[in-house]
């Protein structure tokens, strides 16, 4: 019989459900790391929340550990690297606390419009200061939507209910979608400039850290007011600040900070400021629906071998995941490439297959390229909530499949409709030496699809490989590999440069390098 450790305070149900299927349960919380390192070795399975960390050291320790299940979204308290490493299956449930969440940045609204807690703290006082408090109403303003996913769109039909307008931004809201919804989707420059209000719905990702930078906030509203139910960091809290102290913004609400527990922070003083304590998925309905969504996964993978939610593992059979995995690979990094790569919107994806990479079922490779795809802008998306998530946004995806052969056995090729037009990249197999990039937006290249890069796009001319080798090295950027491709219809124009780096290249080195003679487009590429 299988056995699990709750570590966290969890809803009861979670180990009523765990008895009714069949595994055996322990609810042991509180405990210290250096407890929990001593009996982790006995326990199939770990049920947690946000308080247990899931090191190294104690995936190390639990000898017979094969799923670690979180009762909510974020999984930032696991590492999720090393569980891959080890084979244990970390799963989250991303939809048990969406309403509650949602409700909460609503609520938010309200607090803000109406200065609840000033009022209430100046009435108690003894105070009766009526004129202090003069609110604005939530009718026929506009409300900013930063992520149009599934918590955005409930905060988007309340909103809606409650007669607001309501613009929203997401790199895959399609039109259809947003017609669905009752938002107009907009950029992100005309959110910033229309938004009466702003809420934010998206993860913390490379590419939405600081969203509302500085910069960003000097283009909102005069007088908008801003909520964060999301991620911290999402927000530079120190122009945050700033525009709050100045009155360019006229109220914040937080529930979420940079770094948590904030028990400090210098935003906390500000005028116009509510702060709480990360309580968006705290109402007992809340609690009771990631503690049996937990439970009912957790028991479906250590009983049957079934995998929903999980985020480093795809829906496989044992027969089809020798085949299958070296493609699911190739896909992802595709998939990932192309979503960085990209910085308009995606209305459309299309997933080729060719030679023997038809010969095999689909749907998981096109779930593996949704995945890389939407991770470049989510933290919590996988190849089993992947497709889901793509409809859920109205993002149309196709699926094709060749007979015909052609210049490599086998061939994957990731197509991506923009407002631009199509952009694709394509990869193959090459025997044991794992994923390679073939071609890249109409450029023939060959590249492997790892660790950092960078994409330059440069007019093709004598002397550039020297300048940007100079530029690297003077930065103190030590270059791997380097990949060439160019058009071969039009020397002299477009060419396509991969370079392999050891480490990250910081924002100035990226401008530097942008600055070069030539460059006509600079990205960096993480994998």
């Amino acid at each position: 019989m299988p056995k699990v450790l709750i570590s966290d305070k969890m809803d009861p149900r979670a180990a009523e459900i765990f008895r009714e299927r069949g595994v055996e349960v322990d609810e042991i919380t509180g405990q210290t790391p250096e407890e929990l390192l001593k009996i982790i070795g006995e326990y199939d399975g770990l049920a947690i929340r946000s308080s247990t960390t899931v090191t190294p050291e104690l995936l190390k320790a639990a000898t017979n550990l094969k799923v670690v299940g979180r009762a909510g979204i974020g999984v930032d308290n696991v590492d999720i690297p090393a569980a891959s490493a080890k084979g244990v299956v970390v799963m989250n449930t991303p939809f048990g606390n969406s309403i509650t969440t949602a409700e909460h940045a609503i609520a938010m609204m309200f607090a803000l419009a109406r200065q609840l807690p000033e009022a209430d703290a100046s009435t108690q006082a003894g105070k009766w200061e009526k004129s202090k408090f003069m609110g604005v109403e939530l009718t026929s303003k506009t409300l900013g939507l930063i992520g149009a996913g599934n918590i955005g769109s409930i905060v988007a039909e309340r909103a809606i209910g409650l007669r607001m307008k309501v613009a929203a931004y997401d790199p895959f809201l399609t039109a259809e979608r947003a017609i669905e919804m009752g938002v107009e989707k907009v950029t992100l420059d005309e959110l910033l400039e229309r938004a009466d209000f702003i809420t934010m719905h998206t993860p913390l990702t490379d590419q939405t850290r600081n969203i509302l930078s500085a910069e960003a906030i000097a283009k909102t509203k005069p007088g908008v007011r801003i909520v964060n139910c999301a991620r911290g960091g999402l927000i530079d809290e120190a122009a945050l600040k700033e525009a709050l102290e100045s009155g360019h913004v006229a109220g914040a609400a937080l529930d979420v900070y940079a770094e948590e527990p904030a028990k400090e922070n210098a935003l906390f003083g500000t005028p116009n400021l509510i702060c709480t304590p990360h309580l968006g998925a705290s109402t007992s309905e809340a609690q009771v629906n990631v503690a049996i969504q937990v439970a009912e996964q957790m028991s479906d993978y250590l009983l049957n071998g079934g995998v929903s939610n999980a985020l480093n593992m795809p829906s496989l059979s044992a027969e089809q995941a020798p085949k299958l995995t070296p493609y699911m690979e190739l896909a992802t990094q595709l998939g990932s490439l192309v979503g960085q790569l990209v910085g308009e919107e995606i209305k459309g994806v299309a997933v080729e297959v060719e030679g023997a990479a038809a010969e095999l079922d689909s749907k998981p490779i096109t779930a593996a390229v949704l995945a890389g795809l939407m991770g470049a802008y989510s933290d919590s998306v996988n190849m089993v909530n992947a497709p889901y998530l793509a409809k859920e946004r109205g993002l149309d995806v196709r699926e094709v499949r060749h007979d015909r052969e052609g210049d490599y056995h086998t061939l994957v090729r990731v197509s991506v409709t923009t407002e631009e037009g199509e952009r694709s990249v394509a990869g193959t197999l090459f025997g044991s030496s794992g994923p390679r990039l073939v071609e890249m937006f109409g450029i023939k290249v060959e590249a492997d699809l790892e660790g950092d890069m960078l994409y330059i796009v440069n007019q093709d001319q004598p002397g550039f490989i020297g300048r940007i080798g100079s530029t690297l090295g003077e930065a103190g950027v030590n270059i791997g590999t380097f990949h060439l491709g160019r058009r071969a219809d039009a020397p002299g124009g477009d060419a396509v440069l991969l370079l392999s780096i050891d480490s990250p290249v910081e924002e100035p080195v990226l401008w530097d390098v942008c600055n070069l003679e030539g460059v006509k487009t600079v990205k960096a590429v993480r994998f």
